[in-house]
Protein backbone atom coordinates (compact mmCIF):
# COMPACT_ATOMS: atom_id res chain seq x y z
CA UNK A 1 0.00 0.00 0.00
CA UNK A 2 1.12 3.47 -1.10
CA UNK A 3 1.94 6.08 2.14
CA UNK A 4 1.34 8.86 -1.07
CA UNK A 5 -1.90 10.31 -2.73
CA UNK A 6 -1.49 11.57 -5.86
CA UNK A 7 -3.57 13.27 -7.83
CA UNK A 8 -3.77 16.24 -10.66
CA UNK A 9 -5.47 19.26 -10.60
CA UNK A 10 -5.84 20.92 -13.64
CA UNK A 11 -1.87 21.15 -14.43
CA UNK A 12 -0.53 20.73 -10.77
CA UNK A 13 0.36 17.66 -9.21
CA UNK A 14 -0.72 17.23 -6.00
CA UNK A 15 1.77 14.99 -3.54
CA UNK A 16 -0.06 14.35 -0.03
CA UNK A 17 2.00 12.21 2.28
CA UNK A 18 -0.62 9.86 3.83
CA UNK A 19 1.04 8.65 7.10
CA UNK A 20 -1.52 10.70 9.23
CA UNK A 21 -1.20 7.85 12.09
CA UNK A 22 2.21 8.48 12.11
CA UNK A 23 2.09 11.90 11.86
CA UNK A 24 3.55 11.55 8.30
CA UNK A 25 6.97 11.04 9.31
CA UNK A 26 9.12 9.93 6.46
CA UNK A 27 10.97 6.50 6.73
CA UNK A 28 13.18 4.90 4.05
CA UNK A 29 9.75 3.56 1.95
CA UNK A 30 8.13 6.86 2.38
CA UNK A 31 11.52 8.92 0.47
CA UNK A 32 11.82 6.69 -2.39
CA UNK A 33 8.14 6.81 -2.89
CA UNK A 34 8.23 10.70 -2.88
CA UNK A 35 11.52 10.57 -5.35
CA UNK A 36 10.33 8.46 -8.01
CA UNK A 37 6.38 10.38 -7.50
CA UNK A 38 8.33 13.69 -8.12
CA UNK A 39 10.59 11.86 -11.06
CA UNK A 40 7.44 10.90 -12.42
CA UNK A 41 5.67 14.61 -12.13
CA UNK A 42 8.89 15.72 -13.69
CA UNK A 43 8.63 13.93 -16.84
CA UNK A 44 4.64 14.75 -17.41
CA UNK A 45 4.19 17.04 -19.84
CA UNK A 46 0.80 17.73 -18.27
CA UNK A 47 2.22 18.63 -15.04
CA UNK A 48 3.49 22.54 -14.74
CA UNK A 49 3.85 22.42 -10.88
CA UNK A 50 3.66 20.26 -7.89
CA UNK A 51 2.05 20.69 -4.40
CA UNK A 52 4.00 18.60 -1.38
CA UNK A 53 1.81 18.22 1.82
CA UNK A 54 0.49 16.23 4.56
CA UNK A 55 -2.60 14.26 5.02
CA UNK A 56 -4.94 15.46 8.09
CA UNK A 57 -4.91 18.58 10.17
CA UNK A 58 -2.08 17.86 13.01
CA UNK A 59 1.28 17.40 10.66
CA UNK A 60 3.09 18.41 7.40
CA UNK A 61 5.69 15.79 8.59
CA UNK A 62 6.59 14.86 11.95
CA UNK A 63 9.82 14.17 11.63
CA UNK A 64 11.88 11.14 10.33
CA UNK A 65 10.98 7.66 11.91
CA UNK A 66 13.55 7.41 14.58
CA UNK A 67 13.07 3.94 14.80
CA UNK A 68 14.49 3.15 11.64
CA UNK A 69 18.52 4.61 12.94
CA UNK A 70 18.20 4.47 16.41
CA UNK A 71 20.88 1.94 16.54
CA UNK A 72 23.29 3.10 13.15
CA UNK A 73 26.68 3.11 13.17
CA UNK A 74 28.65 5.89 11.55
CA UNK A 75 29.20 4.35 8.02
CA UNK A 76 25.37 3.64 7.97
CA UNK A 77 24.30 7.38 9.35
CA UNK A 78 26.42 8.88 7.11
CA UNK A 79 25.08 6.78 4.36
CA UNK A 80 21.47 7.54 5.88
CA UNK A 81 22.24 11.36 5.00
CA UNK A 82 23.65 11.22 1.60
CA UNK A 83 21.13 8.73 0.35
CA UNK A 84 18.25 10.84 1.70
CA UNK A 85 19.46 14.11 0.37
CA UNK A 86 20.36 12.49 -3.19
CA UNK A 87 17.45 10.43 -3.44
CA UNK A 88 15.08 13.25 -2.41
CA UNK A 89 15.75 16.55 -0.60
CA UNK A 90 18.19 17.79 -3.31
CA UNK A 91 16.21 16.32 -6.03
CA UNK A 92 13.44 18.74 -4.83
CA UNK A 93 15.39 21.58 -4.86
CA UNK A 94 17.03 20.89 -7.65
CA UNK A 95 13.54 20.05 -9.39
CA UNK A 96 12.64 22.35 -12.95
CA UNK A 97 9.03 22.46 -11.84
CA UNK A 98 8.30 24.50 -8.78
CA UNK A 99 7.25 22.64 -5.94
CA UNK A 100 5.21 24.38 -3.40
CA UNK A 101 5.65 23.33 0.23
CA UNK A 102 1.56 23.33 1.54
CA UNK A 103 2.70 23.09 5.48
CA UNK A 104 -0.72 22.06 7.64
CA UNK A 105 0.41 21.59 10.65
CA UNK A 106 3.89 20.23 12.20
CA UNK A 107 7.00 20.39 10.05
CA UNK A 108 9.33 19.05 12.52
CA UNK A 109 12.98 17.31 11.62
CA UNK A 110 13.29 16.00 7.85
CA UNK A 111 9.68 17.65 7.55
CA UNK A 112 10.77 20.74 8.25
CA UNK A 113 13.99 19.69 5.87
CA UNK A 114 11.56 19.12 2.72
CA UNK A 115 9.69 22.15 3.38
CA UNK A 116 13.03 23.83 2.77
CA UNK A 117 13.94 22.04 -0.27
CA UNK A 118 10.78 22.95 -1.85
CA UNK A 119 10.72 26.50 -3.58
CA UNK A 120 7.99 28.01 -2.53
CA UNK A 121 6.37 27.47 1.40
CA UNK A 122 2.69 28.48 2.43
CA UNK A 123 1.63 27.61 5.82
CA UNK A 124 -1.37 27.34 8.10
CA UNK A 125 -1.64 29.25 10.78
CA UNK A 126 -1.97 25.97 13.14
CA UNK A 127 1.41 25.35 11.82
CA UNK A 128 4.97 24.56 14.14
CA UNK A 129 8.55 24.34 12.79
CA UNK A 130 11.29 23.39 14.23
CA UNK A 131 14.88 21.21 13.34
CA UNK A 132 14.74 19.70 17.26
CA UNK A 133 18.12 16.64 16.76
CA UNK A 134 20.06 18.12 19.11
CA UNK A 135 17.88 17.11 21.91
CA UNK A 136 18.08 13.19 20.43
CA UNK A 137 22.42 13.89 20.37
CA UNK A 138 22.43 14.76 16.89
CA UNK A 139 21.68 17.48 14.15
CA UNK A 140 19.75 17.55 10.89
CA UNK A 141 21.20 15.59 8.36
CA UNK A 142 19.24 16.20 4.97
CA UNK A 143 20.35 19.69 4.40
CA UNK A 144 18.83 21.64 7.39
CA UNK A 145 21.68 23.13 8.71
CA UNK A 146 22.47 24.28 5.43
CA UNK A 147 18.88 25.64 4.13
CA UNK A 148 17.84 27.46 7.13
CA UNK A 149 20.95 29.71 6.83
CA UNK A 150 20.06 30.17 3.33
CA UNK A 151 16.31 31.07 4.19
CA UNK A 152 16.20 32.50 7.81
CA UNK A 153 19.48 33.90 8.42
CA UNK A 154 22.71 32.49 10.36
CA UNK A 155 21.69 33.83 13.48
CA UNK A 156 18.27 32.51 13.12
CA UNK A 157 19.29 28.99 12.02
CA UNK A 158 21.77 28.87 15.11
CA UNK A 159 19.49 29.47 17.37
CA UNK A 160 17.02 27.28 15.96
CA UNK A 161 18.74 24.05 16.28
CA UNK A 162 20.70 25.19 19.55
CA UNK A 163 17.75 25.34 21.62
CA UNK A 164 15.76 22.90 19.11
CA UNK A 165 12.40 25.02 19.45
CA UNK A 166 9.75 25.10 17.69
CA UNK A 167 8.20 28.75 15.84
CA UNK A 168 4.87 29.55 14.77
CA UNK A 169 3.72 29.98 11.43
CA UNK A 170 3.88 33.97 11.91
CA UNK A 171 7.57 33.68 13.05
CA UNK A 172 7.99 31.83 10.28
CA UNK A 173 7.27 34.03 8.17
CA UNK A 174 8.31 36.82 9.73
CA UNK A 175 12.04 35.14 9.62
CA UNK A 176 11.63 34.72 5.69
CA UNK A 177 10.84 31.39 6.49
CA UNK A 178 8.05 30.70 4.65
CA UNK A 179 6.00 33.25 2.21
CA UNK A 180 2.42 33.14 2.88
CA UNK A 181 0.42 32.33 6.37
CA UNK A 182 -3.29 31.05 5.50
CA UNK A 183 -6.35 29.45 7.68
CA UNK A 184 -5.84 26.05 7.42
CA UNK A 185 -8.94 25.85 5.13
CA UNK A 186 -7.55 28.16 2.66
CA UNK A 187 -4.04 26.18 2.61
CA UNK A 188 -4.37 24.31 -0.60
CA UNK A 189 -6.68 27.05 -2.69
CA UNK A 190 -3.89 29.27 -1.90
CA UNK A 191 -1.16 27.06 -3.00
CA UNK A 192 -3.46 26.24 -6.25
CA UNK A 193 -3.48 30.01 -6.79
CA UNK A 194 0.12 30.63 -6.72
CA UNK A 195 0.50 27.50 -9.23
CA UNK A 196 -2.16 29.15 -11.73
CA UNK A 197 -0.04 32.34 -11.62
CA UNK A 198 2.97 30.65 -12.60
CA UNK A 199 1.85 28.55 -15.14
CA UNK A 200 0.57 31.36 -17.55
CA UNK A 201 4.65 32.00 -18.04
CA UNK A 202 7.22 29.93 -19.63
CA UNK A 203 7.50 26.91 -18.48
CA UNK A 204 11.84 26.74 -20.02
CA UNK A 205 11.86 30.10 -18.86
CA UNK A 206 11.22 28.87 -14.91
CA UNK A 207 13.30 25.68 -15.04
CA UNK A 208 16.02 28.17 -16.14
CA UNK A 209 15.13 30.55 -13.28
CA UNK A 210 15.79 27.57 -10.67
CA UNK A 211 19.14 26.89 -12.19
CA UNK A 212 19.94 29.79 -11.86
CA UNK A 213 18.90 31.01 -8.40
CA UNK A 214 20.46 27.54 -7.28
CA UNK A 215 23.80 28.08 -8.26
CA UNK A 216 24.39 30.67 -6.34
CA UNK A 217 23.83 28.67 -3.09
CA UNK A 218 26.40 25.92 -4.89
CA UNK A 219 30.39 25.62 -3.98
CA UNK A 220 32.94 26.73 -6.42
CA UNK A 221 29.60 28.48 -8.71
CA UNK A 222 29.58 31.82 -9.86
CA UNK A 223 25.76 32.26 -9.78
CA UNK A 224 26.14 35.29 -11.78
CA UNK A 225 28.16 33.34 -14.76
CA UNK A 226 25.37 30.72 -14.07
CA UNK A 227 22.32 33.43 -14.99
CA UNK A 228 24.02 34.99 -17.84
CA UNK A 229 24.13 31.38 -19.17
CA UNK A 230 20.92 30.59 -18.36
CA UNK A 231 19.72 33.89 -20.21
CA UNK A 232 21.22 33.20 -23.00
CA UNK A 233 20.20 29.52 -23.58
CA UNK A 234 16.76 31.12 -23.21
CA UNK A 235 17.21 32.58 -26.51
CA UNK A 236 16.91 29.43 -28.53
CA UNK A 237 13.93 28.22 -27.40
CA UNK A 238 10.48 28.14 -28.55
CA UNK A 239 9.02 30.03 -25.51
CA UNK A 240 11.18 33.03 -26.43
CA UNK A 241 9.96 33.51 -29.56
CA UNK A 242 6.42 32.58 -28.74
CA UNK A 243 6.56 35.29 -25.56
CA UNK A 244 8.74 37.96 -27.54
CA UNK A 245 6.28 37.94 -30.65
CA UNK A 246 2.91 37.74 -28.13
CA UNK A 247 4.06 40.86 -26.61
CA UNK A 248 4.82 42.68 -29.77
CA UNK A 249 1.20 41.12 -30.68
CA UNK A 250 -0.29 42.68 -27.64
CA UNK A 251 -1.74 38.78 -27.69
CA UNK A 252 -1.71 36.35 -24.63
CA UNK A 253 1.48 34.31 -25.03
CA UNK A 254 0.72 30.46 -25.67
CA UNK A 255 3.95 28.92 -23.92
CA UNK A 256 4.64 25.03 -24.84
CA UNK A 257 7.61 24.43 -22.81
CA UNK A 258 9.88 23.62 -25.21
Amino acid sequence: MSNLIIELQGKTQIITINRPDKLNALNKETIAELSNAIKEAEQNDEVISIILTGAGEKAFVAGADISEFHEFNREQAKDLAKGGQDTLFDLVENTEKIVIAAINGFALGGGLELAMSCHIRVASSNARMGLPEVSLGVIPGYGGTQRLAQLAGKGKAFEMISTASMITADEAKECGLVNHVVEQSDLIERCLSIATQLQKNSPRAIAAAIRAINAGYKEGVNGFESEIDEFADCFTTQDFKEGTDAFLSKRKANFTGK
